[in-house]
């Protein structure tokens, strides 16, 4: 069938059709791409921006614990993680544009309420966890962003785009590490200034206590990309609207009904998973149920609640839902888990780890260790976490170029090694810093172990997209980027909560000797599939 551009829907749409993808195919892929990457980094902004302001928050002197803070950036990871599962299933429903244009645009109300409530350091904890539960979703962004970019390339490149688009959309979280300590430095937007109560510090050095500082730049800076943003994909992005990709997408008002249809679901459960788990003092149920039955529970519910949905919205559904009886959705949900669950999950959590850690002495008080003397020694958790997102973010293109070359199986086995031994290195030093009076002693072999271990989550994130492009078929590819993106997204709420409780119980170690676990189930898994003798696909 011939290419046919009506609008800006497309009819006829084959990347691997070598006269079209030269002719006129790549140009149009390449806009999609370039509007959906800036689109997808502030999505991962806005998500993932509690970790950076919950250390200032903490620096101000905001009067809240730092469980309570932590609780803010795994409120935030667990709303992104759930709200990928309907994303997931967006771009058949909903069409490319209309859905990369309302995600987007929608973003503006958690950048403009983060705003507003960090004016005030009496705000209740209650208006905070809000606020990170609609930050949610930024993260709910990347399933529909991967799954709509995967259908305009050809499959012998999907690795290198898939990689451009997530790798540089990643970016979001280096680019928030970088600008929102910067921005908060001076009076972008006017306002009444608050004043440090503990050193804080930017990329290019330290800000002493008694500095005065604008938090609130942290959430209204976004509103300067969001807003030229959301018109740039109403007027600039494609709807493919061919059979295997978005054939029933009806007015911009019926799209943007089942979206927020969709988005409301993947809400209700994350809040009802919060509930399940938070104390009492939270706002939480108080029964703080276990967060390895509250995850599986809230996954289950999002997807039965979708399958209740009547009319022709179940029948798509329906189709797109056969990939759950596909054994390569749960082999790769896992192996997918490792590196992007891991990336996402120490990006949130690596900026108020190293402030806990590094920026305390850790002191023997009458024969009990002690963890609350501010350390003037320590490093400042601003200047430093933004390194292992940035080089996590910048080699995920490196890492879909190698799986083209190289096979994506062989290099995700090669990094899964490396991610072990690295997590391993992380843990030995953590525990030593924790159980020391000079913990920054400790620091430098810490953090490049940590960029190695980021490094590598980098590379396999973009050789299991070459698998997973290679595995499933042009229909399942989209859906199934969707879905392992939304499993693996929970990192960004397991890792945070469980480095606040092993912090909590003075064994930060303890952590990393988990992830080390889990990462030798991935990499028996990842061998079992796709590398041994008689795998299921030889090395995709």
């Amino acid at each position: 069938m011939e290419l046919q551009v009506k609008g800006r829907d497309l009819y006829g749409w084959n990347p691997d059709d070598d006269a079209q993808w030269a002719s006129v195919g790549q140009k149009i892929a390449s806009r999609n791409l370039w509007i959906s990457i800036p689109s997808l980094l502030c999505g991962f902004a806005v998500w993932l921006y509690w970790g950076i302001i919950t250390v200032q928050m903490l620096n101000l002197g905001f009067h809240f614990s730092r469980d309570e803070l932590f609780s803010l950036t795994a409120i935030a990871g667990l709303s992104g993680a759930t709200l990928r599962i309907p994303s997931s299933f967006f771009i058949r429903l909903a069409g490319g544009r209309y859905t990369i244009f309302l995600t987007t645009t929608l973003l503006i109300v958690p950048a403009a309420a983060a705003g507003f409530l960090l004016q005030d350091v009496n705000t209740p904890l209650w208006q905070f966890q809000l606020v990170a539960l609609l930050s949610g979703l930024g993260g709910g962004n990347f399933a529909s962003s991967m799954s709509n970019i995967s259908f305009f390339y050809p499959r012998k490149i999907q690795g290198y785009a898939l990689g451009m688009n997530a790798g540089l959309g990643n970016f979001g979280v280096t680019t928030m590490q970088i600008l929102v300590p910067l921005v908060m430095t001076f009076a972008l937007f006017g306002g009444d200034s608050m004043t440090l109560q503990a050193m804080s510090g930017t990329l290019i050095g330290k800000i002493p206590a008694g500095t005065e500082t604008y938090i609130f730049n942290a959430g209204w800076v976004w509103l300067l990309l969001l807003i030229p943003l959301a018109f740039a994909t109403w007027f600039g992005m494609n709807t493919i609207r061919d059979e295997h990709v978005s054939p029933d997408t009806d007015s911009a008002v019926s799209a943007f009904s089942k979206i927020c249809g969709l988005l409301l679901i993947g809400f209700a459960t994350a809040a009802f998973g919060l509930w399940l788990m938070l104390p009492a003092s939270f706002g939480g149920s108080g029964w703080e149920v276990s967060k390895f039955i509250v995850l599986p529970l809230v996954i289950a519910l999002t997807v039965f609640a979708m399958k209740l949905i009547p009319g022709r919205i179940q029948t798509n559904l329906a189709r797109q839902f056969k990939i759950f009886g596909n054994k390569h959705t749960w082999s790769m949900s896992l192996i997918y888990t490792m590196t992007f669950g891991s990336f996402i999950g120490f990006s949130a959590a690596l900026p108020l780890a190293i402030k806990v850690v590094f920026g305390y002495q850790h002191l023997l008080v009458e024969g009990v260790m002690t963890h609350t003397t501010p350390n003037p020694s320590g490093p400042s958790a601003l200047m430093y976490a933004w390194m292992g997102p940035f080089i996590g973010a910048l080699v995920r293109p490196v890492g879909g170029m190698l799986a083209d070359r190289w096979g994506g199986a062989r290099v995700t086995q090669i990094i899964s090694v490396i991610m072990a031994g690295a997590a391993l290195g992380v843990a030995y030093y953590m525990k030593a810093a924790y159980g020391s009076a000079t913990p920054e002693d400790y620091f430098w072999p810490f953090l490049v172990l940590f960029i190695v271990l980021f490094a590598a989550t980098g590379v396999g994130n973009g050789s299991t997209f070459r698998t997973i492009a290679m595995v499933f078929d042009k229909e399942q590819t989209g859906p199934v980027l969707g879905w392992t993106s939304a499993v693996a997204a929970y990192g960004a709420f397991f890792i945070p909560q469980v480095f606040g409780e092993q912090i909590k119980a003075t064994t930060p170690e303890f952590a990393l000797y988990g992830f080390t676990i889990f990462y030798g189930v991935c990499i028996l898994t990842n061998w079992w599939f796709y590398l041994r003798k008689n795998a299921y696909v030889q090395n995709p």
